[in-house]
């Protein structure tokens, strides 16, 4: 049985040999996805708000609940590593927050879309770059971004819904690709503005990098699960 504590002492020891570069590439990663469980844990509250049934506010408010406890394992492990939580996260605060403007859901029905579908995109972008870490910052990662049943409970009430009125599912389908487009833009935008996230990607902080043709099975990858998300909701990508 392992002790209290050990595992942060190690993961400590381990981080006290990584390179200032590599160091600030694992913060980036960290805090962009500890206020991405931030911000959804605000969406999916706002809309438990608006939702019809009391099992459905019950049912949001369970996946708000689990995106908190993701931000503050998050944020644990950027104090651990020395780093400021609010200071670490400020370069991600304008992208996000533009990208969650530009896809204000009309309703609940298409917040909980935007959870699952869009939310999805960018969760699955982020255990990408998770391939090119260390083992217990990829254990991390993919901790939080697990998915905890919650996309069950949005499949299933997508799917009721539209078998109660079939002429959403075009307007839900329509609001599905945009999500998409908005959220690689959003992810790749925050990559690219970030050196030292982007350079998880492409090497050059002591790892090795994707090359071109590994960048491409991503992308098809990301597209893959997109497509496959959708279908699981009976919606056409």
């Amino acid at each position: 049985m392992t002790p209290a504590g050990a595992e942060s002492l190690d993961q400590s020891a381990e981080s006290a040999d990584w390179s200032p570069e590599y160091r600030d590439a694992v913060i980036d990663l960290l805090a962009v996805l500890a206020y991405g469980e931030l911000t959804a844990f605000e969406r999916m509250a706002a809309d438990a708000a608006m939702a019809p049934t009391v099992a459905d506010k019950a049912g949001l408010a369970d996946a708000a609940t689990a995106e908190y406890r993701h931000f503050v394992r998050l944020r644990e492990r950027l104090l651990e590593l020395g780093a400021d939580p609010e200071q670490a996260m400020a370069p991600f605060r304008r992208p996000l927050d533009e990208f969650h403007a530009h896809t204000a859901p009309s309703d609940w029905l298409e917040g909980m879309i935007k959870a699952y579908v869009g939310d999805g995109i960018a969760t699955d972008f982020y255990l990408e770059i998770a391939n090119y870490v260390d083992p217990n910052t990829r254990a991390l990662v993919q901790e939080v971004c697990q998915d905890l049943g919650h996309a069950a409970f949005v499949v299933d009430r997508v799917r009721a819904v539209i078998a109660e009125d079939p002429k959403v599912a075009g307007r839900l389908a329509l609001w599905g690709r945009r999500l998409v487009g908005e959220a690689l833009s959003q992810a790749q935008r925050v990559a690219a503005e970030r050196d030292a996230l982007s350079a998880l990607l492409v090497g050059g902080v002591d790892r090795p990098g994707a090359d071109l043709a590994e960048f491409g099975r991503m992308l098809a990858r990301l597209t893959e699960n997109h497509t496959r998300r959708m279908g699981a909701l009976g919606l056409a990508a």
